[in-house]
């Protein structure tokens, strides 16, 4: 659907269309046309002109977000186009922005908040190029440490020092551009670009370097940690992070796999998980909280209970919780409050029906995304289940791959979600009988493909005929076989495949000196 222009929107693309003549005459525009002149050149892609603007920016402040996001003159939300030569154009813009101008005096740019771009599976801009959250950090970084050698190496208005610019950023790092950002970070001081850190993420970094960098980017920032894939931070290294660093703003922790293991705990682990909760309820604006794929059977009260702050995000998905567990959740203050919970992986009708249905009930005036992937849910608990999410008039988003459930089940699940008004996404599973007879659940790797698949597009399209026929085409429905999309393991997938190899052939050379020890 074509959204509307003002005449001003309209009058600033036919400016930005002609480049060369925009950037002639830059110098004649108005300050406050600027950010209208930054979205038509964003829309249209004309990198030149918005290196140009940015390069000339008379504001104090340029923010991503607020740039892209819906304006009065053009509502289109444009940040979610990471667009690389735009985002290129940009970056560039701001180094020049430093290095160009005759009378660094008049410079007011400030801040500039990158931390607004938004990363989406599909692209919308024409060059479907994008550039993702990895080679942000990195084009940044980079951008800085040039920027510091060519100050260094030429005669540069002393007035040029003086610039000081906080760049926001959601930093991601890797093994892969690790020492790059590290080198940035430590030279900040010097640089007019400063970057701040306001969200950081880490995959595939060995312990010691995460430990390393987490202090480098100023912990009393951030707002949002991720430690995701192959960085093997277990219980007594997060209770070290903890105890060594405080992060007064952090509202949203990602834990990775395995960082609890409560089978093999001994009287000194008890003590750590308990020092573990204590510290998170320090951090009075944590709201978001997930560990995922670790064992956590029993143990949540002890975790969950210090915080002083009502949690509304949390994601437990295969952390082998108990009825206690449960109970405690469906009781505690943080369920009234929770917009989005993943169950993954637990097997709700038999395990704790009940419980889950308080859980469900409490949350249901705000709940906007509900995850139960895995959860043995079948045909004879789908009444259950729709009477359970009835009263869940806010729900946006509900994910429910790999359950057992038939086309029959499935057609008469669709038929209660299309009358959720505020429902915009649905994962559901290929249907039980689209698979051969005697298929056991949950699906194995091996197995995933072995479904008939003119049979299931046969009933993908019945089931979004039933939501056209409700009116309800704002409604996306897919089955995502290997889970949802996600932007930083589809950008750094290289990596994590490279990773993974290594891990396999030091396996295998481990496993080969062993037979041959066992063999002298």
């Amino acid at each position: 659907r074509a959204t509307m222009k003002s005449l001003r929107f309209i009058s600033a693309e036919a400016f930005v269309s002609n480049a060369e003549f925009a950037r002639k005459n830059l110098g004649s525009v108005a300050h406050n046309l600027f950010p209208l002149l930054f979205k038509a050149s964003y829309l249209l892609e004309q990198g030149e002109v918005i290196h140009d603007l940015v390069e000339n920016w008379p504001l104090a402040d340029l923010n991503m977000a607020k740039l892209l996001g819906t304006t009065v003159d053009y509502q289109e939300d444009l940040s979610h186009r990471t667009c690389s030569m735009c985002l290129e154009s940009c970056l560039m813009g701001l180094r020049d922005y430093v290095l160009n101008h005759p009378s660094p005096y008049m410079k007011r740019l400030k801040v500039v908040d990158l931390t607004g771009i938004k990363d989406v599976e599909v692209q919308s801009c024409e060059c479907k190029k994008t550039m993702g959250r990895w080679a942000r950090t990195q084009l940044l970084s980079k951008l800085c440490l040039e920027l510091l050698v060519y100050l260094q190496q030429t005669q540069c208005n002393p007035g040029t020092f003086e610039i000081s610019i906080d760049v926001l950023i959601d930093l991601f790092v890797t093994e892969w551009n690790y020492e790059l950002v590290v080198q940035a970070l430590l030279k900040k001081c010097s640089c007019p670009l400063k970057i701040c850190c306001v969200a950081f993420r880490s995959d595939n970094l060995a312990l010691q370097k995460f430990f390393y960098i987490i202090k480098l980017t100023d912990p009393s920032l951030l707002r949002k940690l991720e430690i995701v894939h192959n960085v093997r931070l277990e219980m007594e290294h997060l209770e070290i992070l903890f105890s060594s660093i405080h992060f007064p703003v952090l509202m949203s922790l990602t834990l990775p796999a395995r960082t609890f293991n409560v089978r093999r705990f001994t009287a000194t682990d008890e003590l750590m998980l308990s020092n573990i909760g204590e510290k998170m309820g320090e951090m009075t604006q944590l709201t978001e909280l997930s560990m995922s794929f670790s064992v956590l059977t029993g143990r949540i009260q002890k975790l969950l209970s210090p915080l002083k702050t009502p949690l509304k995000m949390l994601d437990v998905s295969n952390c082998s919780l108990n009825h206690a567990d449960m109970a405690y959740l469906a009781n505690s203050f943080h369920a009234h409050h929770l917009e989005a919970l993943d169950l993954s992986g637990h097997n709700i009708p038999d395990l704790y029906p009940s419980m889950f249905f308080k859980l469900l009930s409490r949350s249901s005036s705000v709940l906007r995304s509900l995850t139960l992937e895995d959860c043995n849910i079948q045909d004879t608990y789908v009444n259950m289940l729709i009477l359970g999410l009835n009263p869940c008039q806010k729900l946006q988003e509900f994910k429910f791959l790999g359950n057992p459930l038939s086309s029959q089940a499935l057609k008469h699940l669709f038929t209660f979600l299309s009358e959720l008004p505020m429902l915009k996404n649905v994962e559901f599973p290929v249907p039980r009988d689209c698979y051969p007879v005697g298929i056991t659940y949950p699906i194995d790797d091996a197995n995933l493909f072995t479904f008939d698949h003119q049979k299931y597009e046969r009933v993908a399209e019945e089931l979004n005929l039933i939501l056209l026929q409700a009116n309800r085409e704002d409604v996306k429905a897919s089955s995502p076989l290997f889970g949802s999309y996600d932007a930083a393991v589809q950008e750094t997938n290289n990596e994590l495949g490279a990773y993974l190899i290594k891990s396999f052939k030091e396996t295998l050379e481990k496993f080969t000196t062993s037979l041959n020890e066992l063999n002298m």
